[in-house]
């Protein structure tokens, strides 16, 4: 099968030709239809995480079919459509997994970073973190739910109820909370880079309320906001725009320091939280809200070989919306 492989940071992933993975105990083989280019994979090809399995194959927002089950495979069969997101196994032992935050697994193994993911025409995946996905959706659509959407969710749910949300960083996952947040009531506030006037009507058609650039403050007090973009210098200014009692919540596994800023900033019960990782009732919980809520994935499609173009047109801010690799 050919692949896009990894093999050391800061240099082009390489297109080569790898043997078909064989599943083992509980594994499916899945034969990917497409696969979205997240950040997480750019942080891995930049470096950024520092940990991962070499060499390896990225990409954890896959959309397939089952095309070989391994032994003792209960729940999925051949030809079923599946997805297959960033967390790719966890331990039930420890006691994160023990007190229901399998997302703080001690012992895991996530899609595209310490097992092969889905830059490829095939991958192996452990079946208890493989979702069923309906039919009648274009799989390319599909696959940034498998991550953008699922980290956008959590990221909405640990902003609570807030009714004046702030997303700053208009991109995969920005995009998708956006659609489900106006279906929850709330009011959305989007931030961009200064002068990115293409993002901020991407925003605008999204149904923003208000769209401007990450150094303002929006014309009200927020209730929570959401950083999508990893700079940790937007944390200070957050802080600022929501209100007393409000909460800042950082979506990315990755983010550069964050400076230090006024006490005041922080002051009045604001709360800064980071989301990590996911469950699988998370995916469970926002794959059922998907078709209520009409979520639409804006896409830009690439062939395979062509990840490594995918992947610096993110770098340099240059997609609408979400890249799907489609093998």
């Amino acid at each position: 099968m050919h692949a896009m492989v990894f093999r050391r940071a800061h240099e082009p992933l390489c297109l080569e030709d790898c043997p078909e993975p064989t599943p083992g105990k509980g594994e499916v083989l899945v034969e990917i239809a497409a696969c979205g280019v997240c950040r997480t994979d750019l942080h891995i090809v930049d470096g950024e995480l520092d940990q991962p399995k070499v060499p390896l194959v990225p990409g954890h927002e896959i959309v397939g079919r089952v095309k070989a089950c391994g032994p003792r495979v209960k729940k999925l069969e051949s030809g079923m459509r599946v997805g297959i997101p960033w967390l790719g196994h966890a331990c039930g032992h420890c006691p994160y997994c023990a007190m229901g935050s399998e997302n703080l697994c001690d012992e895991p193994l996530f899609t595209g970073y310490t097992r092969d993911g889905g830059y490829a025409e095939a991958c192996v995946a452990d079946e208890s973190f493989a979702f069923e996905l309906p039919e009648g959706t274009d799989d390319a659509e599909l696959a940034p739910l498998l991550c953008a959407g699922l980290i956008g969710h959590r990221s909405l749910k640990m902003a609570g109820d807030a009714k004046r949300l702030g997303l700053y960083g208009f991109g995969a996952a920005a995009h998708i909370v956006a659609q489900v947040a106006r279906y929850e009531g709330r009011e959305i506030f989007a931030f961009t880079k200064p002068g990115d006037k293409e993002g901020q009507a991407f925003a605008r058609k999204m149904g923003t309320s208000w769209t401007g650039g990450s150094d303002q403050l929006p014309p009200e007090e927020l209730d929570a906001a959401i950083l999508f973009a990893p700079v940790g210098a937007l944390v200070p200014g957050a802080l600022k725009a929501v209100r007393k009692g409000g909460v800042v919540v950082c979506g990315g596994i990755h983010m550069s320091d964050i400076p230090s800023f006024p006490y005041a900033n922080l002051w009045g019960e604001r709360v800064i939280r980071s989301v990590a990782n996911l469950t699988r009732e998370d995916a469970r919980s926002f794959l059922k809200i998907v078709g209520p809520a009409g979520v639409k994935t804006e896409i830009e499609r690439f062939a395979l070989e062509d990840a490594n173009t995918a992947l610096e047109r993110l770098r340099r801010g240059k997609l609408v919306g979400a890249a799907v690799l489609i093998p």
